[in-house]
């Protein structure tokens, strides 16, 4: 069986709410080794929940932050929440922060200081910031240039832009993670921008529950379905889906220092 890691999910989501541990097994299934889990949207609720989920399944991990679109909430009180969270040995990554200059729920001025603010969280902390980038990718290239990448480094995940794009982010030392968008038809861009990221640097995910890959485009997302993406990522890398989703768990490893996946299913620690 082809087995890979699910760089970024968000297993607190209210969709997840009432079959969590389901979700989690068909994954383990599916052969998903381990399980990063983000927290970030909404209210600190949303983090705390995530850690929880992480605490209680040993593949699974965390990921707290301020998502971009709650920008305006990312006060120093936010701040100081999420570094206590990130006092748990399960939380591998400050995120998903970003800039998103496409729904702009958040005004770009406070979505810009969020952005900083958790850079400076990351580096404080000696973990890697994960990036969401939605229609801002300069910006975000200027931001980084001013006040650098954490020292453990980062991803942008959910990679939605071109070659051009790419290859700024990967100058910055950054990874790249691609998601089911790279399986839909209108996704030429991204699907160029997949075949050039050194080995070293790609990553898989789903967003789950977001962006279902095809064939299951339009219902929930959930992590079992990471492998669709992994096997169209492997084709237009021209690799074999196995040795990629190999390199995939390596690249996680080393960016999240996780430990080497269990051999049995997840499941309840």
């Amino acid at each position: 069986m082809t087995t890979v890691v699910d760089t970024h999910c968000h297993l607190a989501d209210a969709k997840f709410r009432d079959d969590v541990e389901a979700v989690i097994a068909r994954a383990s299934g599916a052969g998903v080794a381990q399980i990063i889990s983000v927290g970030a949207i909404g209210p600190i609720d949303s983090d705390r929940l995530t850690v929880e989920i992480a605490e209680h399944h040993r593949n699974v991990f965390a990921v707290v932050g301020v998502h971009p679109h709650d920008a305006r909430d990312c006060t120093p009180e936010r701040i100081a929440q999420l570094r206590g969270l990130a006092a748990s040995k399960k939380v591998v990554a400050i995120g998903e922060s970003g800039l998103d200059f496409h729904y702009m729920h958040s005004p770009p001025q406070a979505q810009e200081a969020a952005l900083r603010a958790q850079l400076a969280l990351a580096t404080e902390l000696d973990l890697p910031i994960v990036i969401h980038c939605r229609d801002a990718e300069r910006r975000i290239v200027e931001i980084a240039r001013e006040t650098g990448i954490p020292p453990r480094g980062g991803v942008i995940h959910c990679f939605t832009g071109d070659t051009n794009a790419a290859r700024e982010f990967l100058a910055l030392g950054l990874c790249i993670s691609f998601s089911g968008i790279i399986t839909f038809k209108n996704s030429a861009s991204v699907r160029e921008a997949a075949s050039i990221v050194p080995d070293d640097r790609v990553m898989v995910e789903t967003d789950a529950p977001y962006l279902a890959p095809e064939p299951y485009r339009g219902v929930r997302n959930e992590p079992a379905y990471v492998t669709r993406t992994l096997e169209m990522l492997a084709k237009l890398r021209r690799v074999d889906a196995a040795s990629l989703g190999t390199q995939v768990i390596a690249n996680a490893a080393r960016l999240f220092r996780l430990p080497p996946p269990a051999n049995t299913p997840a499941r309840p620690a």
